[in-house]
Formats: C-alpha cells, structure tokens, sequence
C-alpha cells in the first residue's frame, strides 16, 4: 500500500496541492497528517477522495478537535502518528520511540521540528516528511511517500515541492 505523508503546512493550501499534483503522489491509496493545523487536514480530505488520518499540532490546541495522536495498522505494519510537540522532538527521539514501542507499532511519524527525517530507532522507523510550506532543513517544503508491504522493510522517498 502506498502512503503519503504532510505536516505543518500552517494554512498554505497550494502546498498540499502542489504535493497532491506531484507525480509520485498519484497513487497514494492514504495519506497521514502529522499536524499543524487541523483546516489542512480538512482540506486535504476534501480534495482527495482518499482516507486520511490526522492528528493535532501544537498549533491546533488547547481544545484541539483532533486526537494528539492515533495508531494505524497499514499493509502489516503499526503506524503511531502524532505532531510530536508533546515527545519532545526537539530534544530527541527517544520519547517518541517508546510511545510507538508501547503500543506495539513498527513505525513513528512526526511532524513539529519542519526538519525531515528518516531513522531507525529501538526497532522503530521513525519518519518526519519535514515541513510542506515551511521548511528549516532546505529551500523547498517536502513530504514523504512510503510503500508497505507485509513482511517487508518500509520503502519511503522524501520529495521535494
């Protein structure tokens, strides 16, 4: 199965639709919203007629109407989703990771620092598409395209806008 991946687009819809436009994203069969802000998301499910699973940012809360984070189980593999804000991403990944050990997932995607990232952690592959409309890692926003498959590793492209 094909997912993609958007945080912290901050309100820029052209963004989101830049990344829906992007050849790689054609196929997509779900897309995850790693927060920042909730609006987007709608968006994002209003223009595509696929599913899509979204948590709330830091900019979306207190009283956010979105879950701080949700679990997914895609193609064999536990996706723990969440903005990360409240992991401490900034300081490390650790704390994320042992959230998504807690619940059994496989797989983190996180959003907050609009730095992309693709690592192993503690048996975790923890993903960051980086920021759709404002990036601090490069000169363009990125998101991210991954292929699951059960019983095998995770293929994930990071692309750029």
């Amino acid at each position: 199965m094909r997912v993609g991946i958007l945080s912290d687009s901050h309100g820029d819809y052209r963004y989101i639709d830049q990344a829906l436009a992007h050849k790689e994203a054609q196929d997509v069969e779900v897309w995850l919203f790693a927060g920042d802000i909730a609006m987007d998301a709608d968006y994002l499910a209003m223009v595509t007629d696929k599913e899509v699973i979204k948590v709330a940012g830091n900019n979306d809360w207190p009283g956010g109407r979105l879950p701080d984070y949700e679990t997914a189980d895609i193609a064999g593999h536990t996706i723990f989703l969440t903005h990360g804000h409240l992991f401490g991403v900034g300081f490390g990944l650790h704390n994320l990771a042992q959230a998504a050990v807690d619940v059994g997932a496989d797989i983190a995607v996180y959003g907050h620092t609009h730095i992309a990232v693709d690592t192993l952690l503690d048996d975790v592959r923890i993903l960051n598409p980086g920021s759709i409309s404002r990036p601090r890692d490069a000169r363009n926003g990125s998101f991210m395209v991954m292929n699951l498959e059960v019983d095998k590793s995770p293929r994930v492209k990071l692309l750029r806008i």
